[in-house]
């Protein structure tokens, strides 16, 4: 089994400390390194990851670019796209490039964990190229948020503090509190960071 040593590269912080939540109630013993983008990536800390998970979305580099560069520098660590953008022609091509999975970020945390899982015995991952479904539960959260909580969604996943949203959207810190608190309600969660994976997972955000 390939050893529990994982590379997130996703330019969005929040997203990655909720992922990094994921990963590391799920798998025994994981060490997770993490980078915003494939440069900073590229000085990692961690010289020999066992896997690495990589967005699609990034400031420069993007992931399907960056997909042959992961692969010279760590060859024996499969490389998992995850990304929002799960339309066929973003599935071919990062399996066409040689990604070893291809996983929206539509998906539980649970068949997140599953793929990992699979990889790290060495076992092969189906990936349907036709998987650009939307996310299951995005429409009752979006029915659930006003427009306004989704500008405080939008700002708490950029990782700015009700004060500085506030600022932003010229609220009250006590007015974005309560918008803040109404948009963990609606996503089920009790912590920013979870609010911030869930949002991208969902397709709330970009």
């Amino acid at each position: 089994m390939l050893p529990a040593k994982i590379l997130l590269i996703d330019d969005h912080a929040m997203f990655r400390c909720g992922l990094r939540m994921v990963l590391s109630s799920g798998i025994a013993d994981v060490e997770v390194a993490e980078a915003g983008s494939l440069e900073e990536a590229m000085k990692t800390a961690m010289p020999d990851p066992g896997l690495v998970l990589l967005d699609i979305q990034l400031h420069g580099l993007n992931g399907l670019e960056g997909i042959a560069l992961v692969r010279r520098k760590w060859p024996d660590a499969p490389v998992v796209i995850l990304s929002s953008d799960a339309t066929p022609q973003s599935v071919r091509l990062a399996l066409d490039r040689g990604a070893a999975a291809f996983v929206s970020k539509a998906e539980t945390a649970d068949n997140i964990l599953a793929v990992i899982e699979k990889l790290r015995r060495g076992q092969e991952v189906e990936t349907p190229v036709h998987a650009d479904a939307p996310p299951a539960d995005g429409g009752q959260a979006r029915q659930l948020l006003t427009p306004r909580q989704f500008e405080v969604l939008d700002l708490l996943c950029q990782g700015l503090s009700n004060k500085v949203i506030g600022r932003r959207l010229d609220l009250s810190e006590n007015t974005v509190r309560g918008h803040v608190q109404a948009v963990l309600a609606a996503l089920e969660v009790s912590s920013r960071s979870e609010a911030g994976f869930e949002a991208r997972r969902r397709g709330l955000v970009s």
